[in-house]
């Protein structure tokens, strides 16, 4: 456990930012468990640190560590005198997993004392750090959080007025972000004009607040209000919630990775429930690649088990607990390096060799990313006696860069980078590959094409990335 107030998302050569999980709250008792407690909800979205900024009616004091928020917070006795704070959980699409890379981040600028947590990747940001060093700005990090920090900081100097700077600060980024600030007594969220990565509000037993996921809401006794807006900040406050607009774009880019993985199944992502989604993404693949003569439908748990599910209500085929999950072994997708992800499989999941012994097997699963994974559990099946493994994904093939908030950053990662269909399952050694479309996919979230950010699929991003 740590109470340094220093340090964010690294900045290297190849991407900046992160893809995590915050919250804040404004209640009428003090909110310290609160906020352990919602970050614990949303624990998901976030593995390696966790850390939460509560005012204590003089100054903001912050916790933050590294590992699982009851690791963190095991024996920490946190702040009780308000009840307004932020907090936020990681992982990193950048940098190293490291302590002073955990948020939120701190600053004390003049009379003002600021608490960020961030959700999402600043496209702009090496750009906006350029400018502002050449007009005499330095940096104690390479952060793209900390150059949000700056921007803030040099507007809070010139107006004294936190929506105000919030706004001339928003306009200047680009990409993807969900904010939790913490500006003296006052508690904002905030969301990018494309509503890139989730945020809600809502109200709880005590007050209101605002998350990632409205989840949160359900579990502290409270319900969903709303999605924020894009390009909304909000202003969470004990008896109400107030709105304030900085970019009034019609244009959303939701990302499709939150219906297909993100997500707890039982949240609501931008009014469409994510389960729900799941069910038909499950229902469709069953549809377009269906799998003649199979005995059983067997889901890559726990992230594929709603998919699984749907392909089973609309074959017919029988869902078969085919794999027993470790529940005390983390996501392998979020655990940082290659070979941290193939030991933690081999411990993570187990076959029931009476289930799937001499079974023409359909194996569903949400994605492939890199395949290692994916060929294991095929071999582990095979291994345990299943005649045939037929995969089904629930999501089509991943082939291009993630710039906006998703730990995919080069080609080179993507076993559908450059392959056919063919070739890929050539890879992975089962007895057939199958994708949902593009179409398929779209279809499912019920939003519409126009309104979903698709650049890991398609390679159109909403906002522009370099040379594209």
């Amino acid at each position: 456990m740590d109470t340094q107030t220093h340090g964010s998302e690294v900045i290297t050569g190849r991407s900046l930012g992160e893809s995590c999980g915050i919250v804040a709250l404004a209640e009428s008792i003090p909110v310290g468990y609160r906020l352990v407690q919602s970050l614990r909800i949303i624990q998901h979205r976030g593995q390696e640190s966790s850390g939460i900024s509560i005012n204590t009616g003089k100054v903001l004091k912050n916790y933050k560590g590294m590992g699982l928020v009851n690791e963190v917070f095991s024996g920490v006795k946190i702040e009780k005198d308000t009840g307004i704070g932020i907090g936020h959980i990681r992982y990193s699409t950048a940098g190293s997993s490291t302590l002073e890379n955990a948020q939120p981040l701190y600053a004390n600028i003049g009379k003002f004392e600021i608490a960020i947590g961030h959700n999402g990747e600043i496209v702009n940001a090496p750009q906006l750090k350029r400018s502002l060093e050449s007009k005499g700005y330095s940096f104690a990090t390479n952060s793209d959080t900390e150059v949000v920090m700056k921007l803030l900081s040099i507007e809070l100097s010139k107006t004294s007025d936190p929506v105000l700077s919030m706004k001339n600060t928003f306009k200047k980024l680009v990409g993807a972000y969900s904010l939790n600030l913490m500006i003296n007594q006052r508690v904002f969220v905030a969301r990018d004009p494309n509503g890139i990565r989730p945020l809600v509000v809502g109200t709880t037993e005590f007050g209101y607040g605002a998350a990632s996921e409205s989840v949160v809401f359900d579990q502290l006794n409270g319900k969903m209000i709303r999605d924020v807006r894009p390009g909304e900040i909000v202003e969470i406050k004990k008896n109400e919630i107030d709105s304030f607009m900085y970019n009034e774009s019609s244009k959303t880019a939701h990302c499709m990775f939150e219906y297909v993985y993100f997500a707890r199944p039982d949240s609501v992502v931008d009014g469409r429930s994510v389960f729900e989604t799941r069910m038909e993404l499950g229902r469709i693949l069953a549809r377009e690649s269906p799998v003649k003569g199979a005995d059983c439908v067997v889901a890559v748990p726990d992230s594929a088990r709603t998919h699984a599910q749907g392909y089973a209500e609309e074959s017919g085929i029988p869902l078969t607990e085919g794999l027993i999950k470790n529940r005390y072994v983390d996501r392998t997708f979020i655990i940082p390096e290659q070979a941290g992800r193939e030991s933690e499989l081999d411990i993570k999941l187990n076959p029931i060799r009476q289930l799937i012994g001499g079974k023409k097997v359909v194996l569903v699963d949400d994605s492939i990313i890199r395949g290692n994974t994916t060929r294991k559990i095929v071999k582990m099946l095979k291994k345990y006696g299943a005649k045939e493994v037929h995969l089904r994904i629930a999501c089509p093939p991943v082939r291009f860069p993630c710039y906006l908030g998703i730990d995919m950053k080069t080609k080179d990662q993507f076993i559908a980078a450059n392959r056919s269909i063919k070739e890929i399952n050539a890879k992975l050694g089962a007895d057939s590959l199958r994708y949902i479309s593009l179409e398929g996919l779209i279809e499912a979230t019920n939003l519409g094409k126009e309104n979903l950010c698709l650049g890991c699929l398609n390679d159109k991003y909403p906002v522009r990335i370099g040379s594209h």
